[in-house]
């Protein structure tokens, strides 16, 4: 009989995230474990050996994180098939440690310790990440940086037992890093490995007032007045942005002290609050994505194949959410286990595969997305036929609107996956994967937890550029609807987030043309607004949201054809982007200033019928109808808008609208007057 541990209170103190450090005289790990992040399990000969199952998966984590000390059998069926009877749960529990076995045979070495009663981890062969971090954290402080990425981020939603042990752990594991933090900043010796240290220890408790005292002091005791300064501002804003406080009387007496040594520093803007390390493989934000060389069938080219490949590998490396395997590595690995295999092995999240074949002076290519996470699978498809006779443009071709039809899918299953993990523990990523959809649904509940959930990921990551971006793209849509408390704060605010976001990526091409937006839309400063969509055109060719913006800014300088020119580029990238009810409405400006009533009344039927909620479609329909003299359907759709707007009126639309040309002004004007617009 083995050791047995019969109560739940000794199996959870057996799963501490801290066990007893290896013997040093044992011979070194044969297992390299990840923990932190993506799960991941590599052999001394780089070989992944991480189970297929993500149960069988969970249960090498419980072991790992346990590692040396037995667990019963009967708390990890409990851990992992919590809805199921007993019985059931006995044979769950023994097909998992037979994979498990199986996956862990390339070791070459026998890493479980089964008996009748439990299960152990063997801890000489072993080494673990989030253990060794916590261990090692005083004498090699980098290791705690470890601990900023999320423990078992791909494990979420496994089974309900499992969540609530996974969230302890987190806790847990955090605990551990903020104590050795802390204890790294006791003892800092200088201004400057006290700086250091008060950094690191705000980037895993950002709330921690006495680290941002230590951080003002020791910023102050090296003589940057402005930078201790910025830190108690961040401080300040960080207090009452999460709970509504101001800091404490001895933080106000540091900066009252700094100002009292004479004029305050000019401060352009104050730094954000300690930058997060750099996120670790597995909690890197975004999804990873391989595109292997198509199949070729019949006569076609194999350099057609590989260039295809490549042409939609460097189209997806434009989107800054989206991160690439090498196609060459790809391929190079799927020539032994196939595509598939090969891509899970890689660790990544999506595959696109397909086929590329020619008939004559024709190319067909067929695509496919596959989801490669447990239970997903096929995602997408899609066939692209082009004339054969330039190559290259063909490639240019079918790169652009393939990932312009991809990146709208996979955000949405990202967020999807955001949403049914909760936001307990969640990243910042996380985070502005559940903001986004909520946004566009415009339900106001909804909505107004996008903004906090937009506020907790800029906290937990300052340097995140897309979570400013979203947030600036949110007041957009707070003004564009009428909900906005105060406008001109609200403008103010997101023009500050905008700024932001490209302050902390210059070369991100949503948050230019979110920028662009601002200053069109809300502040009317259209050069500008305009400068910023070209240059996000520039970064990246293939984004929907950017031809449909600078298409808008173009319609309100008076540049009606062109605008129209970049919304038909918009519509053939993605002609079915599921944000299509506000982009396909952008078209109703430039056709209703052209005159074209009809067109401009069809396009807001049309908007209006995918999303009833959405106020601008309406304002440019109402204004065609007027025109057209269609005085029962315009007092409908008037009815419409003012159940979204009460305090619509023809002075505030005319106060709003970016438009520039006056003869465009007059006509908007005259249209809504008819329409019976007050």
């Amino acid at each position: 009989m083995g050791v047995s541990l019969t109560t739940t209170a000794r199996a959870d103190a057996a799963l501490s995230p801290v066990p007893p450090a290896m013997d040093p005289a044992a011979p070194g790990p044969c297992l390299r474990l990840v923990l932190i992040g993506r799960m991941e399990a590599w052999s001394l000969a780089s070989v992944q050996v991480l189970p297929r199952t993500r149960k069988a998966r969970a249960l090498l984590a419980v072991l790992g994180l346990a590692l040396g000390t037995p667990v019963t059998r009967l708390r990890l069926a409990e851990l992992l098939w919590s809805r199921r009877g007993a019985e059931q749960q006995r044979g769950s529990l023994r097909q998992a440690l037979h994979e498990l076995q199986d996956s862990l045979a390339p070791v070459g070495v026998p890493l479980l310790a089964p008996t009748r009663e439990a299960v152990s981890l063997r801890a000489g062969p072993v080494w673990v990440d989030a253990l060794e971090a916590a261990r090692t954290g005083l004498a090699r402080p980098e290791a705690l940086d470890l601990l900023t990425g999320e423990l078992l981020a791909d494990l979420d939603g496994l089974d309900p037992a499992f969540d609530a042990w996974l969230a302890e752990q987190r806790r847990r594991l955090r605990d551990a890093a903020v104590a050795q933090a802390a204890l790294l900043l006791e003892r800092a010796e200088g201004p400057a490995a006290a700086a250091s240290a008060a950094r690191r220890l705000l980037g895993y408790d950002p709330v921690n007032e006495g680290a941002w005292r230590a951080l003002i002091r020791a910023e102050g005791s090296r003589g940057d007045r402005g930078a201790a300064l910025a830190a108690y501002e961040n401080c300040r804003s960080l207090l009452a942005e999460r709970f509504g406080t101001t800091p404490s009387a001895e933080t106000e007496a540091l900066a009252v002290a700094l100002r009292a040594e004479g004029p305050a520093p000019i401060i352009a803007a104050a730094p954000a609050p300690p930058p997060a390390p750099p996120a670790p493989r597995g909690t890197l934000r975004g999804a990873r994505l391989g595109v292997p060389p198509l199949r070729v069938i019949g006569e076609v080219e194999e350099h057609l194949s590989v260039g295809l490949a490549e042409e939609i590998t460097a189209a997806l490396a434009r989107f800054r959410w989206i991160f690439l395997v090498d196609s060459a590595s790809l391929a190079s690995a799927a020539e032994e286990r196939g595509e598939e295999a090969a891509a899970r092995a890689m660790g990544l999240d999506f595959l696109l595969a397909g086929t590329v074949q020619r008939a004559g002076d024709r190319v067909r290519v067929s695509l496919r997305l596959t989801d490669l996470r447990e239970a997903a699978g096929l995602v997408w498809t899609g066939r692209f036929d082009r004339e054969a006779q330039d190559i290259l443009a063909l490639q240019d071709e079918v790169a652009a609107e393939v990932v312009a039809r991809i990146d709208p899918e996979i955000l949405l299953i990202e967020a999807n996956r955001a949403s049914a993990r909760g936001s307990v523990n969640a990243s910042a990523y996380d985070l502005l994967l559940r903001a986004i959809p909520a946004i566009h649904r415009l339900d106001r509940d909804g909505f107004l937890a996008a903004a906090e959930w937009l506020r907790r990921a800029e906290a937990l990551e300052p340097d995140y550029a897309p979570a400013h971006a979203w947030h600036a793209y949110w007041h957009l849509f707070l003004v564009g609807q009428g909900w906005a408390p105060d406008e001109a704060d609200s403008m103010a605010e997101a023009e500050r987030l905008a700024q932001r976001a490209i302050a902390l990526d210059p070369l991100d091409a949503q948050a230019l043309t979110i920028s662009g937006h601002v200053r069109a839309f809300l502040l009317h400063r259209l050069e500008e607004g305009a400068a910023l969509h070209e240059r996000a055109l520039a970064l990246n060719p293939n984004l929907a949201m950017t031809w449909v913006f600078s298409g808008m800014a173009l319609a309100y300088l008076g540049q009606h054809e062109a605008a129209l020119t970049r919304l038909d580029r918009y519509a053939r990238l993605a002609p079915c982007h599921p944000h299509a009810f506000f982009f396909d409405a952008a078209r109703g400006i430039p056709a209703l200033c052209l005159g074209q009533h009809e067109a401009a009344v069809e396009v807001g039927r049309k908007a209006t019928a995918l999303h009833a909620g959405l106020s601008y479609p309406y304002k440019t329909y109402l204004s065609a109808l007027g025109h057209l003299g269609l005085t029962g359907e315009a007092a409908e759709v008037k009815a419409r808008l003012l159940a979204i707007e009460p305090d619509f009126t023809l002075e505030k639309a005319l106060r709003r609208t970016p438009l520039r040309r006056a003869e465009d002004l007059a006509h908007y004007e005259a249209g809504l007057r008819k329409a019976g617009l007050e």
